[in-house]
């Protein structure tokens, strides 16, 4: 049975429920107000199930992070809706033949080209000729040096090819070691931070040395000073100790004395005084003589 005084009863089936003190209105609302808390509840966790999933997706498929894309637009001035493998350039320097080509560029990422690289290039004025393709020989601060096989494709074959001309390149190795070169400049920050961080660290120990030293001398007169307390409490027990055992010494002295001579007491002496009574009396001085008398006969009535 249940206790009147809790808000529960039993149906007739047995059943344990609870008294309800709202009326048939606000059970209504009670009950919408709770559907729409469960409703709540689901959403929120459908959502944050969704959400690591897309997580774990991004981090198996191996796509960049929205930190990693934020680090590179802020810190490595990558922008990735712009194409880094057109650029413009002036020739300054030719042979004879005009197949070694030495082109000045404001462009500062043509540093990244590397001997061998593959480049096209166009007239800036004559964009409806052909591109001639021409591979990088060398790299210099502002300029670069191209060998172009044929010229006549992009220039044709009556002008002469002038110095100052204008070109147009297109370079998709420039374009991939921009790429890369952006990432690495982002590690390259990340490593310069740790080391400002590793130097702030230093410079603070070196700023507060002589706080730090007093701090680390209190400590350590600290442990002095309680080791020394506890010498004091050691010596102190063991005097205590020397005094317990001295009045335990006198107690046992005393104690074995008495069991001496309890035992000496309690012993159990087996002479034969018929056998040694002759002897027993020269020893105690009686007078008796030298060699021990011959028996009497009894007399026989």
């Amino acid at each position: 049975m249940v206790s009147s005084k809790l808000p529960f009863y039993t149906d007739d089936g047995g059943n344990l429920h609870l008294f309800s003190t709202l009326s048939r209105d606000d059970n209504l609302v009670h009950n919408m107000s709770m559907v729409k808390y469960l409703l709540s509840l689901s959403l929120l966790f459908c959502s944050s199930s969704v959400f690591a999933n897309s997580n774990t997706v991004t981090m198996v498929s191996g796509e960049k992070s929205l930190k990693e894309i934020i680090l590179e637009e802020k810190d490595s001035f990558y922008d990735g809706n712009r194409n880094y493998g057109y650029f413009t350039g002036r020739v300054t320097d030719r042979d004879q033949t005009a197949n070694i080509l030495k082109v000045s560029s404001e462009n500062g990422n043509t540093k990244f080209f590397r001997a061998g690289d593959l480049v096209r290039f166009t007239v800036a004025r004559k964009k409806e000729y052909d591109q001639c393709e021409g591979f990088v020989r060398s790299v210099e601060d502002g300029y670069f040096v191209v060998y172009v096989k044929d010229i006549y494709p992009c220039w044709g074959q009556k002008e002469y090819f002038r110095r100052g001309t204008v070109l147009v390149f297109e370079s998709k190795k420039l374009y991939s070691r921009v790429q890369d070169a952006s990432k690495y400049r982002v590690v390259l920050l990340k490593r310069r931070r740790d080391f400002f961080n590793q130097l702030n660290r230093v410079n603070h120990f070196l700023w507060s040395f002589d706080q730090q030293k007093v701090l680390t001398a209190a400590e350590y007169d600290k442990k002095i000073l309680e080791l020394r307390k506890a010498k004091e409490r050691a010596m102190e027990l063991l005097l205590h100790k020397k005094q317990d055992q001295i009045r335990l010494q006198k107690e046992l002295s005393f104690r074995l004395d008495e069991l001496d001579k309890d035992l000496e007491f309690y012993r159990i002496d087996n002479h034969d005084l018929l056998v040694d009574r002759w002897h027993l009396d020269h020893d105690t001085g009686a007078p008796v003589g030298r060699r021990p008398q011959e028996l009497k006969k009894a007399e026989q009535d």
